[in-house]
């Protein structure tokens, strides 16, 4: 459950984020919409809303993120592990079964001369 809830609020953040970095050009993009709100606030103290709310988002989402790890399910975890496990060491065995990396070219046999009589 706690696993669930981080990975929605995880989504969300990073939709926020993408949302702000968007908004944070003066020049150009959304921001140029915002002219009125600039000429109120001031373009100084928008920007450094923008820039709090950016990195904000970008601690909450490395929280949530480690917060998920830890509250995942272990008997899922361990079951993904030993799939992988097996997985490996399949892989493992079928590129040691395999052709060698580099092919060997068969060097043609020196046909002797005999001398002519």
């Amino acid at each position: 459950m706690l696993y669930t809830i981080c990975i929605a609020l995880i989504l969300i953040a990073s939709v926020l984020v993408i949302l702000a970095v968007l908004v944070q050009s003066p020049k150009s993009g959304m921001a140029a919409n915002f002219g009125a709100s600039n000429q109120v606030m001031g373009v100084r103290e928008t920007t450094n809303f923008l820039e709090k709310f950016t990195w904000t988002m970008a601690v909450a989402i490395v929280v949530l993120s480690l917060v998920a790890t830890l509250a995942m399910d272990n008997s899922l975890v361990l079951k993904s592990n030993s799939e992988i496990s097996k997985d490996a060491k399949a892989l493992q065995e079928h590129v040691l079964d395999s052709q060698p990396a580099i092919p060997q070219a068969e060097i043609p046999a020196v046909e002797e001369e005999t001398p002519a009589e």
